[in-house]
């Protein structure tokens, strides 16, 4: 019974959800009342009140004591949440490679242009431990994602590193899948083409060359995408 309640409040929750999304609830306005949304979704009082619950612990709704539950002024300003188990695990993997362009692109062309040597340091370290890794027949994983956590750290920004570090493990595609089959290349040749490409980028920001940072970075990430056999998109 408990997990049918469940699903019951699952679908008003959805419902709900959609049409504050989609505007036919509009912000500030009043939701229908808790008899209305009883009347119309044939449930139960516990189950609106579940649903209701969910929706305000989500920021689409706030009740007002004694007068009504009416959809938040902001509704969508809770704080950004990379959801997963959608499905394909492939397609969700090329769907961060575009973020990660839209981000680290730019990430790179600061980092570029603020230069230190605290991040050339970092940079440095990660290639190497890289190469180390591909070598010791690891997939290096761990100095892949130092490398470009440096970048992060290089732009000054702090938003770039804590984004960078929310993404965590959805950065890097061969932590969930076997890229280098996808790429039709050995393992050892694979992780070199991308180390290769690293080199590239950390070149071009010790050099505080932003233009050709921005393009390095961008060469890797569409090449890790097409890699993944999607094309450039």
């Amino acid at each position: 019974m408990h997990n049918r309640r469940n699903s019951l409040s699952q679908q008003v929750i959805e419902t709900v959800g959609e049409r504050i999304r989609s505007g036919r609830y509009g912000a500030g306005e009043k939701l229908p009342t808790e008899h209305e949304l009883i009347e119309e979704f044939g449930v139960s009082r516990t189950v609106i009140r579940e649903a209701i619950a969910n929706l305000r612990a989500s920021g689409l709704v706030t009740p007002r004591q004694g007068v009504g539950v009416f959809v938040s002024e902001a509704p969508f300003s809770q704080p950004f949440v990379l959801e997963s188990g959608h499905g394909d695990v492939l397609a969700e993997a090329v769907a961060v490679l575009e973020l990660r362009i839209a981000l680290e692109v730019e990430g790179a062309g600061l980092a570029a242009a603020r230069r230190d040597a605290a991040t050339l340091d970092a940079m440095r370290r990660a290639l190497d431990a890289m190469d180390v890794a591909i070598a010791a027949g690891g997939e290096a994983i761990v100095p892949d994602l130092a490398f470009h956590r440096a970048i992060a750290s290089g732009t000054g920004n702090y938003h770039f590193v804590n984004l960078f570090n929310y993404l965590g493990e959805y950065l890097v595609p061969r932590s969930r899948l076997n890229t280098s089959a996808l790429a039709q290349e050995s393992r050892n040749d694979y992780l070199r083409h991308i180390n290769d490409e690293h080199v590239r980028v950390y070149d071009a920001i010790e050099a505080g060359d932003s233009e050709a940072a921005r393009g390095a970075m961008r060469l890797h990430l569409v090449g890790s995408k097409e890699r993944l056999g999607q094309g450039a998109g």
